[in-house]
């Protein structure tokens, strides 16, 4: 079959193509992820450029938009944007994400309106590049897993999963140094490496997987969408204040949309358990190893960002005021100084997935974690205003476990799954992943929040008072909701300034009011109340890591690889197979045949048939079921019709291995639920044809075609001859065959083949050249050759097979004839007609015009091989 793939573009069978799937994978979920932080850090400048006060009455929503939307899109969308690449194509999906992110980052940079108009048209076009980033972030873990094996995938997946991490503060760095110089950059910069990865992508990415036909569970994604959107939008606004309080948890919209998702949601997991092709399909939660990877991997990310929150509010509103910054300054100071964070994730994720492959993923998922917490615990009992030295150390140990954690956890999740479900499994992953940086905005700010309302009027009352404010002044602004000064804090806003008025200040002695608005009153006064609020955020990070840690060390032990045999390899084979083939008709004596995955009123179990090629049953095949561990739970043989069931204690994953006389054994993933589930299975045999496909003196031909076919002329294997002129033809069952062998410039040969018993069966094929017929036409008086004379070769059955005209010295050529009996006719003088009986590889016959023709009788000594 002829490639579709353009002449000079790389193949998705090329031994680089996995490391420019890696690269450019790589590069989309880097661009997605750094988008996400970016405008973390650059918010002031963004609020400046767009003239709009983030602390003013109302904007706060602003800000929280701004800084959620986009995490908020991409955690409820990577799902079914995943099940949409299983559907139409992985790397499809993934191209128009990153077109789309593009034009996106262009739309951004151009804002054309100020204040509220302004923050609108950056949030609503957020959101449409948050779904260009979905469709990255959820795609791009499921080509990985296609385009590399089991041996080096936890590799990739590592390289590429720091990348999203470290993303996520690399645009911290990034945007504090844009934003320096003008807030659009920030948008801007995207736009040339959209442009470079889009057409990158298009050029150089590969289809790999097999797609499967099937419906987009609308109800699914509605409800879905509608469930996690109001959970999560609750969680936002349930950290502003509300009806005198300092949180807004009482407020009726908070608690609609906190009950009412959690409901939506509900009725999400009983529409996906029923529907026959779910968006979310549940059954991989019976999976131990898919299940507490998630939940790990959920844990983590809540606890990183938390961490990320918590740093920055640390650094620019307390630490580097106090060691002389403006605030000013601030964003571009927090994002240097915050490098260790960064350099800790890029340092360990490639060599923790590298090291994972070959020693397994548990352990260093679970110590990675157990490291975060470690170095928790260590910024729990630094004070305030620390020694940079020692908080350096302690960021770069806690990203260094976050470096050991990602890939070996990406690693597990991705391999527990089977590969018709691995866009799916992506975006469900992507989703725990996002959904926890959301989750730790609400939690972790709810609780700082908490932890300042108990010490921070107190101490804000205390501190304007000591300066000369009014007893009654000092108190209305320390009885205002702290999440203001927290917002202050985490933007590198004094607010005290703002907060007494022009007023206050002006009745206060200069050296007072220089005191209040200076570098030094606001992050002394937060300190103390910041630090409450720190232990207790930090203790909650501890506890998420020490109990995803142990998600992690408790996920079952997945069988390995063997060296040459992968099982996930072969998995992918074995499925491209059944759901790719046209549905199989019932056998006489057949049990019913079931929907792949639709359980039955039955227990647990694994149902169906076993086949060879040609779809006739297999008898007495053995199939072995073995769970995580290794351990036998089920075994079967097939009867005469191929059927076989297989009954299992309990519902989870298993291996399922199927071997046959004369056969290749085959292993596959099954995910089994409360009933059975079908799985037909495929066997090919175990024999082999193999040979040399030679010219008539015994030189090797290369390039030429080798097609075997079997007694109903389906084709059961082809390759082409290298440069040895050797071939293999493999996974035959024994049977009679046609071997056919072709190339350019030779008569092509079929010979029968007979295949008996499994090994080698050797085949050597010997092509003649295509015969030549040539000579020269001459002038029968003087004997010279005669010029401009047309010639031309009639076959047996009377059809022209060639015409010529002599050149110069009289000669005439006809190439690439099959052996027979011709007629060579010459006309420049009356017509002559001369009999050519072609039985070797050339022949010569001269023609005489005007004249007898002679009797040329032809022998093998008139033949010789035309070396031309």
């Amino acid at each position: 079959m002829a490639s579709s793939t353009p002449a000079g573009v790389m193949t998705a069978t090329h031994p680089s193509y996995k490391w420019v799937a890696l690269s450019n994978t790589t590069l989309g979920t880097l661009i997605a992820t750094i988008n996400s932080s970016i405008v973390l850090i650059s918010l002031p400048a963004i609020f400046n450029g767009i003239r709009l006060d983030p602390l003013g009455a109302g904007n706060v929503s602003y800000l929280l938009w701004m800084l959620m939307g986009y995490m908020l899109v991409t955690a409820v969308l990577v799902v079914t944007l995943g099940r949409l690449g299983d559907m139409y194509g992985r790397v499809r999906i993934y191209n128009a994400g990153f077109a789309l992110f593009t034009l996106t980052s262009v739309a951004l940079a151009l804002d054309p309106f100020s204040g509220g108009k302004g923050a609108l048209w950056m949030i609503g076009w957020r959101v449409v590049q948050a779904i260009g980033g979905s469709m990255l972030m959820a795609n791009s873990a499921a080509i990985l897993t296609d385009a590399f094996p089991a041996t080096q995938r936890g590799m990739a997946l590592g390289i590429n999963i720091v990348a999203a991490i470290a993303g996520q503060f690399i645009g911290l760095v990034l945007g504090g140094v844009l934003a320096e110089w003008n807030w659009r950059s920030i948008f801007w910069v995207n736009v040339p490496i959209g442009v470079l990865g889009t057409v990158w992508a298009y050029r150089s990415l590969r289809e790999t997987a097999h797609r499967r036909k099937a419906r987009i569970d609308w109800w699914g994604n509605l409800t879905f969408a509608v469930g996690l959107t109001a959970l999560l939008a609750g969680i936002t606004y349930g950290i502003q204040p509300y009806g005198g309080h300092t949180q807004g948890w009482t407020n009726p919209w908070v608690l609609a949309g906190l009950i009412g998702g959690a409901a939506v949601l509900v009725i999400f997991c009983v529409i996906e358990a029923k529907v026959a092709e779910p968006m979310f399909p549940l059954e991989l939660f019976r999976n131990a190893a898919f299940a507490s990877g998630n939940a790990a991997n959920l844990l983590s990310s809540i606890a990183r960002g938390g961490l990320q929150f918590m740093l920055i509010i640390w650094l620019q509103g307390i630490w580097l005021p106090l060691h002389g910054y403006d605030y000013a300054q601030t964003p571009l100071w927090a994002g240097i100084y915050l490098l260790p964070l960064t350099i800790g994730f890029l340092a360990a994720g490639p060599v923790a997935g590298a090291l994972s492959d070959r020693f397994g993923a548990r352990l260093f998922a679970a110590g990675g974690l157990l490291v975060m917490a470690a170095s928790f615990v260590g910024l729990l009992l630094i004070p305030s205003d620390f020694n940079y030295g020692v908080f350096a150390v302690l960021v770069f140990v806690n990203g260094l476990g976050g470096g050991l954690f990602a890939a070996p956890n990406t690693s597990l999740v991705m391999s527990s799954v089977p590969a018709h479900l691995r866009g799916a499994a992506s975006g469900m992953r992507a989703t725990f992943q996002n959904s926890g940086m959301v989750l730790s905005i609400g939690v972790f700010f709810s609780l700082m929040v908490a932890g300042l309302g108990n010490s921070l009027p107190k101490t804000l009352d205390t501190g304007l008072t000591a300066q000369g404010v009014p007893a009654s002044a000092a108190h209305t602004i320390a009885s205002l909701p702290p999440v203001g000064t927290l917002f202050a804090a985490f933007l590198g806003y004094n607010p005290v300034e703002e907060l007494l008025g022009s007023r206050i200040l002006g009745n206060l002695p200069a050296a007072n009011a220089h005191t209040l608005t200076g570098r030094q009153f606001f992050p002394h006064l937060i300190s103390g109340p910041f630090h409450d609020g720190l232990v207790i955020v930090f203790w909650l990070a501890i506890a998420m890591a020490v109990v995803g840690a142990l998600a992690s060390l408790l996920t079952p032990k997945a069988p390995r690889p063997a060296p040459e045999r992968d099982l996930v390899a072969l998995e992918d084979t074995l499925e491209e197979e059944v759901y790719g083939a046209t549905p199989l008709a019932p056998l006489p004596g057949a049990a019913p045949a079931l929907a792949d995955n639709a359980p039955s009123i039955d227990g647990p179990g694994i149902a169906g048939r076993v086949e060879g090629p040609d779809r006739r049953p297999v008898a007495g095949a053995v199939l072995t079921v073995t769970d995580f561990a290794g351990r036998q739970v089920a075994r079967g043989v097939t009867g005469a019709d191929g059927a076989y069931r297989l009954d299992l204690p309990t519902g989870g994953s298993y291996l399922l291995i199927c071997a046959g006389e004369q056969h290749q054994p085959v292993a596959s993933l099954v995910a089994v639920g409360a009933g059975t589930v079908s799985r037909h299975v495929t066997l090919v045999g175990a024999s082999l044809v193999e040979g040399r496909v030679l010219q008539h003196g015994g030189e090797p031909i290369s390039g030429a075609t080798v097609t075997l076919t079997d007694a109903r002329g389906e084709v059961v294997g082809a390759a082409v001859t290298g440069p040895d002129g050797e071939y293999v033809l493999a996974d035959l069952y024994p049977g009679e065959y046609t071997l056919t062998a072709s190339a350019q410039d030779v008569r092509p040969v079929a010979q029968a083949v007979s295949v008996e018993g499994i090994g080698s069966h050797r085949v050597d094929v010997v092509l003649r050249s295509n015969a030549t017929a040539g000579g020269t036409v001459r002038e029968a008086r003087t004997g010279q050759p005669v010029a401009d004379a047309s010639v031309m070769l009639v076959d047996g059955y009377g059809n022209v097979a060639g015409t010529a005209v002599t050149g110069a010295d009289g000669r005439y050529e006809f190439r690439d004839l099959l052996p027979g009996g011709y007629t060579v006719t010459a006309s420049g003088y009356a017509p002559v007609a001369a009999r050519i009986d072609l039985v070797g590889d050339r022949v010569e016959r001269d023609v005489t015009l005007g004249g007898p023709q002679p009797q040329a009788a032809v022998s093998p000594s008139n033949y010789r091989r035309d070396e031309g």
